[in-house]
This record gives structure tokens, sequence and C-alpha cells, in this order.
């Protein structure tokens, strides 16, 4: 009795106030028990998607599985090795706890893949998109696999050491999750490397680990590009063609959130969810693909002279957009944003956002239906004289509460899912909804090529283009944002239209009946870039004729 006595003190304390016995345990210890909870409780979307692949089946299927529970296992020991100590330990897994309860929850939910371009994702969410990701279905995962187990955590006294013996002991442990992780991997080398070669998007499904690393290269990303100038881009360009009698023209780009080429009826989809664009018959483009998955990729992308083909996220990040082409040559532009901003392509141009807009025709405490930019668009025409070119930035689609992106005047398709949480609806309920925003979209370009018709003064043009596209629960997918190596058509597949005025068409020498037949070719967002270029006559040596939708139907 006297020897359990004397012992107990190093394995627990009784607390001061409740008389409770705490458990004393090292730091390594406490990392090593974490290592284990994330390995068996939050990666189970990642060992859906290795016994997916096919990796875990045959003789040796559950070799494979064991070395990979052991090596995940030993790499978050590593990881927390290195970001805990005896200060940090209890904060720092506290937050790694509660973050990747959520993690988990939306990962399970959706299907999210959290890599760099995900993590910017979220990093660029506002409190409007966030807010609504927010639901019940959060609470219970949130409880139990961040609160109770961060409460053990705290519940723990961590053993005092002096910092030799601590440093040297952490080395050890280093060391041998180092061999352990190593071991487990060459035990089982030909199965697991074929699994990360031909599957590499996998790793991105390994939590706590992926959002981690993806979050230290975003900061090493924005810390090498911090404060850089922007590289110029068409410095030289210039209109070519114009007389001085010409009447000036007006060009609206329409960038679409999260409209997919599937549901567009001029697409030939089903339902007709462009009724009112069937009636004014513009250039439907029906095979397009985007830059992306997701905003933060597409939008910079589609805007810059590299596109998807020469793609190179710092470069076209650090470089002058079309924009300021059309700029540098004397056109005047401006950005009207109803999103989180225009990610980089009108730095330093005419800039107006519209999420905190105060119109009751359109918004309420949540935010704004497109039609918001639409006021006092008629009068941007003329701001300078010459040539404009004006972007309208829509929230579209965006998911999950696609509910809440049309009036009732256009909730044609019931029953509706009401609920940003899609696995407490039906797929009907869903499309439904997302069809219903589709129909919003359709409204709000008629009423902006109205405007424009009403524009007497000038000739006038109107580009949509969707940023990306979306998964409406096919093969268990929901949004959008998956790398794009395996982003399924439904993600990069996007609704395209051009209307031209008689007087645009005819003072360009566009053939309309020669464009809707190319319209039907494939085409991409690589070609936004050289077709506002060639629509708008600017001479450049960036402008590559070759990728200008427009120029084989019209006059050079």
């Amino acid at each position: 009795m006297s020897a359990i006595g004397h012992a107990l003190p190093r394995l627990a304390r009784r607390h001061a106030l409740t008389g409770a016995y705490r458990p004393e345990l090292s730091v390594e210890t406490l990392a090593l028990g974490a290592s284990l909870f994330f390995s068996v409780f939050s990666n189970v979307a990642f060992w859906r998607a290795v016994a997916a692949t096919g990796a875990l089946h045959g003789p040796n299927g559950w070799l494979t599985a064991a070395c990979l529970f052991i090596a995940i296992t030993a790499l978050n020991m590593i990881l927390l090795c290195v970001l805990l100590n005896r200060w940090t330990a209890k904060p720092v897994l506290t937050l790694l706890l509660l973050t990747t309860a959520m993690a988990v929850h939306f990962m399970g939910q959706y299907t999210v893949y959290l890599d760099a371009d995900m993590i910017r994702n979220i990093l660029h969410t506002d409190s409007k998109e966030s807010n609504e990701l927010i639901s019940f279905g959060l609470v219970l995962p949130l409880l139990l696999y961040g609160v109770l187990p961060a409460c053990l955590v705290w519940s723990v006294r961590l053993r005092h050491r002096p910092l030799r013996r601590a440093l040297w002991i952490r080395g050890l442990y280093l060391a041998g999750a180092i061999a352990v992780a190593t071991g487990a991997i060459v035990l089982s080398f030909q199965s697991i490397s074929g699994l990360m070669r031909n599957h590499t998007d996998v790793r991105h499904l390994i939590t706590p680990g992926n959002y981690v690393m993806s979050l230290a290269r975003v900061a090493l990303d924005d810390r090498a590009g911090k404060n850089l100038p922007r590289i110029p881009v068409g410095t030289e360009a210039k209109v070519v063609g114009r007389p001085a009698s010409a009447r000036p023209r007006l060009l609206v780009i329409v960038i679409g959130e999260t409209v997919r080429a599937q549901n567009w009826g001029l697409n030939g989809y089903a339902r007709q969810t462009t009724p009112q664009l069937q009636r004014i018959g513009p250039i439907n483009f029906s095979d397009v693909t985007a830059c992306g998955s997701s905003t933060e990729i597409s939008v910079p992308c589609m805007f810059s002279p590299y596109g998807r083909a020469h793609y190179d996220k710092q470069k076209i990040e650090r470089s002058e957009s079309l924009l300021h082409v059309l700029e540098h040559a004397g056109i005047a532009t401006s950005w009207r944003d109803n999103q989180t901003g225009c990610k980089g392509v009108c730095t330093g141009l005419a800039f107006e956002s519209f999420e905190h807009a105060k119109d009751p025709a359109y918004c309420d405490a949540e935010g704004c239906l497109d039609g918001v930019m639409l006021d006092g668009l008629g009068d941007i025409a003329g701001r300078r004289a010459g040539d404009e070119v004006v972007v309208l930035h829509q929230l579209g689609n965006h998911g999950p509460s696609y509910y809440k992106r049309y009036p009732a005047r256009l909730r044609r398709y019931v029953p509706v899912c009401e609920s940003a949480e899609l696995g407490e609806c039906s797929r009907a309920e869903i499309v439904n909804a997302y069809d219903n925003a589709v129909l919003q979209t359709d409204d709000f370009l008629a009423r902006t090529i109205d405007l424009l018709q009403s524009q007497s003064s000038r000739d006038t043009a109107l580009i949509y283009v969707s940023d990306h596209g979306e998964s409406l629960g096919e093969n268990g997918l929901f949004l959008h944002g998956m790398p794009y190596a395996i982003a399924p058509d439904t993600q990069t597949k996007v609704p395209m239209v051009l209307w031209l005025s008689s007087g645009f068409a005819a003072d360009r020498g566009i053939d309309t009946s020669c464009l809707r037949r190319e319209a039907k070719a494939p085409a991409s967002h690589d070609n936004l870039f050289h077709s506002v270029l060639g629509l708008m006559q600017v001479q450049t040596r960036e402008y590559d004729p070759r990728l200008d939708l427009f120029q084989s139907c019209s006059r050079s």
C-alpha cells in the first residue's frame, strides 16, 4: 500500500477543489493518444475513398489497411510532436480537435477535399456564406469529436521534465515515429505507392494533416507573393479599325456563379430553365469547360492570358488581367460585385460591392438577389467618353442554400430543399431548388439584355459565362471545389451565351448564323480573354486570334 501511495502522484493528482484524481501524462503520451484518436475517428472519408479504389481488396488488402493505419498514426504523431509542448499542448490540441470535428462533418456531408485551393476558398468565404453552413447537423459531431475530447485533454495534468531531458525524449519519440511510418510504408510499399501515385488526391482526406499542411502552404504562398508589384500585361494595347465617328460601345460581361451546363435550358436540359433567354435567342455555346472547380481558381484564370492551358497560379495572381489590358487600350472598365470580390482581377480599377446593399426590393438581412446590380447600370453608360466594359459578378446559384437565390415568383419547381443540410433533403428537392435558382439567372440576364437594348446612344453586347458548376448528389458528391484532376463534369462544364445588339453585330461585321454553327464546338474559359479583345478590336501582342471565338465569323 505504501508503494502504491508513493507511485500515485506520478500517475494522477487529486484536484484541489473537487477532490477528483487527474491523470498525469507526458506531452508525448498525450500526443500519441490524440494521434490514435484522429486515425480512428477523423478519417472515415479517407478510408471510404481508399476502399473505392480497390486498394483494400485481395489477399493483401488487410496488410495495406494495417500499414496505412499505422503510417497515418505515426505521421499524426510527427505533426503533434512538432506542434506541442508543455505550454501549447492543451490549447493547440483543443483547436485541432474542434477544427477537425468540423472538417470531418463537412468532408462527410459534401465530400470536400481539403487541399490548398479549398483552404483558400474557406479563408475567402464571407460571413453570409459561412453562416449558411453552420446548421444544427454540426452540433452533435462537434460535441462528440471536438468538445468532449477537448474536455478530456484539459482534465489531464502534464508531466514536467527538465529541458535537456524533455528535448532528448522528444527526439526519441520523433525518431521512433519516423521509423514506424517508414517501416509501415515499406512493408506495403507496392500497394501504398500505387495508391498515392494513381489516386494522389486521397491524401487531401487524411485529417488533420490535410488542412494543417494546406494552410501552411497557403500561408507560405501568400507571404511569397505579398507586396509584389503586378506584372504589366498589354501595356501597348490600342483599339484599331474604329473611325472617330463610330458609335461608342458598351459590353457587359456577366460572371455567373455555380451554374452547371447540365441544368441549362438552352443546352437541351429536360426542363426549360432558360425560358426568357430562349425567347430572346442569344448565341449559346453548348460545350464550355471551366478553368477550375471553384471561384478562387476560375475567375482569375478566365481573365488572364494564360488560362488552364498554361496554368500558373502565382503568375496569374501577380499579373494584370483582361480589364487592365482594356484600360491600357483606353476602354473604361468597372466591376459590380454581389459576391466575395473580384479575386484580384480588378485591382486598382473601378469596383462597387453590393454585399451590404439595403435595397428592400432585392435585399434582406442575409444578402441581396443579383437584380440589385442592375440599379444604376444604365447610368454607367456615358461615365467616360468612348467604349466601356462592365463586369457583373453574380451570387447566382451559390450553395448549399439554393432556395435563397430566387424570389417567390420563380419558385416553379416544387417541393424544394429549404435547408443548408443537403443530406436532410431528397435529391429531387435539391434539384428543384437549384433549377429555380437557374431561372433567376435567366431572369437576370433577360433584364440585363432589355436594359442594354434601351441604350439608344450605344451599341451594346453581353457575354455570360459561369465560373464553375456544381454537384447535386451524383455519386455522393455535393457542391464544388473538387481537385480539378478528379472533378466531375458537373463541376467543370458551364453555360456560356453571347448577345449582340443589331448595331454591334453590324459594326463588327459579325455573321451571327456562322457564329451559331461555331458555338457547337468545344470552348473553355481560356477563350474569354482573347474573345473580348477581338470583339472590342483591341490590338496587343497578348491577343491570340486562334482563341478568339468570334474571329472566324467576323470582319477583321
